[in-house]
């Protein structure tokens, strides 16, 4: 790293941070002209809502525009240099395009793995700050039950289920689990009902029969009421919108083996939570060098032309987002191929702009 790198990797970072407390301002002004009802009706004070509600927000809205903050800045400056003849100058010096693009790898790589940990660690926390205020205060909570009942398979031998499940009680009943050996049962368990137990941290069971078999031997015990550590939680029995935000990386890759081996339907969306985590990050990289590329020429119309090309590439980029977001979970698109496939093209793209770009 040379004065050079250090001077564009300067105007860089400080032209990012400052796009960003101007536009995170900006979206939270908004965010508060939206729920100013909502705070009202709560009853809190401006303390509490900044401690209960934006200090999760500001970290949600911060990571969901970090691309394009990282793009918007990327061709603001580079641009001012370019109307400033300063590319000029620095490539008829003899410096290749190649050496003028190091500062924005490094500063691309730098602002990607900062995303990389604030997905993985830091976000999930702030969500649930925000999530839970949300919940409470700005949406209607609603019981939910799932009277279609609910099937799962708990490890590799055992399956359980239920008629029906009330999240609010967190109690259901006709409940059932049984254990295969080969292709035969060994062990059956049905209960009338069940709830689960805050004190004790296990479930009660009532009507409970359970049945052990051992080849042409059964054994069978009959009790009213029994409490027992069944293979899940009732957290887990409840749909929440909002669980896979919540959960930082570690804990959400665990969830994801859990209900592959269930084969639950809300595997997809956790498996794309976990994929954007990680293709996101590499998406500032790749937005950071075609930026650079396109705004490093002097051209007519200056700056002005170069964000316009900009805010088209970040639309075409968002919409190939959505698109194979969609195609995963309501299709059957790879969840990891779907939140990579934007990069892959926006990596042809780069390479295509830089062979074309005067060296």
């Amino acid at each position: 790293m040379r004065k050079i790198d250090w001077y564009i990797l300067k105007k860089f970072l400080t032209t990012f941070f400052f796009s960003l407390l101007l536009l995170t301002t900006i979206s939270t002004v908004i965010d508060i002209s939206e729920h100013t009802d909502d705070f009202a009706k709560s009853g809190l004070g401006a303390k509490e809502i900044i401690l209960q509600y934006y200090v999760g927000f500001i970290p949600h809205i911060v990571a969901m525009l970090f691309p394009l903050f990282v793009f918007i800045s990327v061709i603001f400056f580079t641009s001012k240099m370019a109307n400033l003849s300063e590319f000029i100058a620095i490539l008829s010096s003899g410096v290749s395009l190649q050496r003028i693009l190091r500062p924005y790898w490094v500063g691309g790589i730098l602002l990607g793995l900062l995303l990389w940990y604030a997905n993985a660690y830091v976000i999930p926390r702030a969500n649930t700050i925000r999530t839970t205020f949300e919940a409470k205060y700005m949406k209607t909570a609603m019981p939910q039950s799932t009277n279609g009942g609910i099937y799962m398979r708990t490890d590799s031998f055992s399956y359980a289920g239920m008629r029906y499940y009330d999240t609010t009680n967190k109690s259901g009943g006709n409940l059932f689990m049984e254990t295969i050996n080969g292709n035969q049962v060994i062990y059956n368990l049905r209960a009338d009902n069940f709830s689960w137990d805050t004190s004790k941290r296990k479930w009660k069971l009532t009507g409970v029969v359970e049945r052990r078999l051992n080849g042409l031997k059964e054994d069978v015990s009959f009790n009213y009421e029994v409490f027992k550590k069944l293979p899940f939680l009732p957290s887990e029995l409840k749909r929440d919108e909002y669980l896979q935000a919540r959960m930082i990386s570690p804990d959400l890759r665990r969830r994801i083996e859990k209900e592959r081996l269930r084969g639950s339907e809300t595997v997809k969306e956790l498996e794309m939570e976990n994929a954007h985590r990680t293709s996101t990050p590499f998406a500032v990289v790749l937005l950071t060098l075609i930026g650079a590329i396109l705004a490093c020429r002097k051209i007519r119309g200056g700056s002005g032309v170069h964000l316009a090309t900009g805010i088209i590439i970040c639309a075409v980029f968002i919409l190939a987002d959505r698109f194979s977001t969609i195609f995963s979970t309501k299709g059957d698109l790879d969840p990891y191929l779907a939140a990579w496939v934007p990069n892959i093209i926006f990596a042809a793209l780069t390479w295509y702009l830089y062979k074309k770009a005067p060296k």
